[in-house]
């Protein structure tokens, strides 16, 4: 898959999430935060009032430190499509 195609992919991927209506469990949702932070190199620091989201956010954040942005994407997409295969 081409760097091009793996964006678009990413892209769908993400329209699919923002256009679901229904809540997320937490841990998901963790996970998808990281890896999309990770995926467009968005190093903000989380911006939540209370502070025990931004320590789990700091948290999901440190878990994907060392994988690429290509590599986040991928398991965006993963954590995605394994999600509502399994919703249906």
């Amino acid at each position: 898959m081409t760097s091009a195609e793996l964006h678009k992919e990413f892209e769908d991927a993400v329209e699919r999430i923002n256009a679901h209506t229904d809540p997320f469990p937490a841990d998901f949702l963790l996970r998808l935060y990281a890896y999309y932070k990770k995926a467009t190199n968005d190093y903000g620091r989380p911006s939540s009032r209370k502070p025990i989201i931004n320590a789990f956010k700091t948290n999901a954040l440190f878990q994907v430190q060392d994988i690429s942005p290509d590599e986040a994407k991928r398991e965006y997409i993963n954590l995605v499509n394994n999600y509502f295969l399994y919703r249906k």
